[in-house]
């Protein structure tokens, strides 16, 4: 493909956005208004210098159909309501208490405070899928408490940050219910495609901190006054552990039987949680109202960057920027499969940088037809993707996990402390992506189980 003066614009409107995330405008607006500005720039040049970039405002108000059929996508009903869930489930209290039990099962083993918060933090991701609740809850209970028992602070710090973005990954996983609706694939078959890499990720964790505890045994050391593992402490666990599993199966069970649709078993999963609240006597009028509002203001969010990122995509595809992306995978010198481990490698960095939701929303929608037109599995490659988009929370300088952990983290652990915790765990997760890549199966099979494909 012949460079032409518009791609140059494309190329100049994704530098400017990356270049201008680090002044701390907010991004939906960020994104909407380098949209405004690049059909402005265009228009002028159009008028003055007699040379046209493809973008002008008659093209432009096409933002207002698509950000029209964003609003009315029934699949994006699923987003509040798995907020909802996760907000109300972190207000019931349930992961204080597998906490207080875990720590006791685990507790005369090395590393087993580290593998209690890794149990936690799957049955969080699970059941909550909001990363930040997950992570400053996991800070707050694990880490003081790891600190105690004599672990290195890096470790302690390492550890929940990465098991709390799991949540990210693991469905009911709003940043899958984004994938699917962006590119136009099943949100069920993501959800399905994602159970064994989400399950494969905390199994890593946890066997790299068993080693490591071998390996160094002061790093994290058993505790030196355990209680004996009785019947009374499996029975409390049991009895911990029940009401969130019994949540998971209601709302991936209904997806997996075919009994409701990804949006319904939202809907399932935030009764479910006011109800194991109100059980738990945590559910009160004003806790409901907060929950609401915690839910409206996330949402929000969310929703806004929709709007910034559908006028800023419209706006890159005027300029040709889909066409200089194909003409640069394409023109690989590789097979579709190192075209791949390209687009991966790629994303991986691009986090260092950009937010998932950006991520997804800009730069998934112009790559997803590429890897369709290449013969590549979409439920796969997209899987692959969220794996590498998870490491964006816990990847410097944008990595929201490592300020969330560091907001609430015990006086004396400094930001370069949860820097270097995090650095076997971004390792753990491209060995994860490895995996998947060489046995797609780890993707594929339950789909193809669940929904006869």
């Amino acid at each position: 493909m012949e460079f032409e003066a518009n791609h140059f614009m494309a190329l100049l409107l994704f530098a400017s956005f990356i270049a201008l995330i680090f002044v701390g405008y907010p991004v939906a607006w960020l994104m909407g208004g380098l949209a405004v500005i690049f059909t402005a720039i265009s228009v002028a040049s159009d008028t003055y210098l007699d040379t046209f970039f493809g973008v002008d405002w008659g093209y432009s108000s096409i933002v207002v159909d698509r950000i029209y059929a964003v609003m009315s996508n029934w699949v994006l009903v699923a987003l509040p309501m798995f907020i909802f869930m996760g907000i109300m489930l972190d207000r019931s209290g349930i992961a204080e208490d597998l906490m207080t039990d875990l720590s006791k099962l685990f507790g005369r083993m090395r590393g087993g405070l580290a593998i209690t918060v890794i149990f936690i933090g799957v049955l969080l991701a699970a059941s909550t899928g909001i990363i930040g609740a997950a992570v400053v809850l996991l800070a707050i209970l694990g880490v003081p408490l790891m600190l105690k028992h004599n672990y290195r602070p890096e470790l302690a710090c390492g550890v929940v940050c990465a098991t709390g973005t799991l949540g990210i990954l693991i469905p009911p996983s709003i940043m899958l219910v984004m994938m699917g609706d962006q590119i136009r694939i099943s949100v069920g078959d993501l959800f399905m495609g994602a159970v064994f890499p989400g399950l494969l990720l905390g199994l890593l964790y946890t066997v790299y901190i068993l080693v490591y505890a071998w390996v160094q045994p002061k790093a994290a050391p058993a505790p030196e006054h355990a209680e004996p593992v009785s019947p009374r402490i499996l029975l409390n666990v049991l009895r911990s552990t029940i009401p969130p599993a019994a949540l998971i199966f209601a709302v991936l069970g209904s997806i997996f039987f075919g009994i409701a649709t990804p949006t319904e078993a939202s809907g399932v999963g935030a009764l479910g949680a006011a109800l194991l609240a109100l059980v738990r006597g945590r559910l009160s009028i004003r806790e409901l109202g907060d929950v609401v509002r915690e839910t409206t203001k996330t949402t929000s969010y969310i929703f806004a960057l929709f709007v910034g990122a559908t006028a800023f995509s419209l706006v890159l595809r005027g300029f040709g920027g889909d066409e200089v992306i194909e003409s640069a995978l394409t023109g690989l010198p590789f097979e579709k499969e190192g075209v791949v481990i390209v687009v991966l490698i790629a994303a991986f960095f691009l986090g260092f940088f950009l937010d998932w939701i950006e991520i997804t929303l800009i730069i998934l929608p112009l790559i997803a037809p590429i890897m369709q037109s290449l013969g590549v599995d979409l439920i796969w490659f997209t899987v692959m993707f969220a794996v590498c988009l998870q490491t964006s929370f816990i990847t410097p300088p944008v990595g929201f996990a490592l300020f969330y952990m560091k907001g609430v983290a015990p006086k004396g652990i400094e930001i370069t402390t949860v820097y270097k915790g995090v650095i076997p765990f971004v390792i753990l997760q491209m060995i994860a992506v490895s995996v998947v890549f060489n046995w797609p199966k780890i993707v594929t099979w339950l789909p193809e189980v669940a929904y006869g494909q």
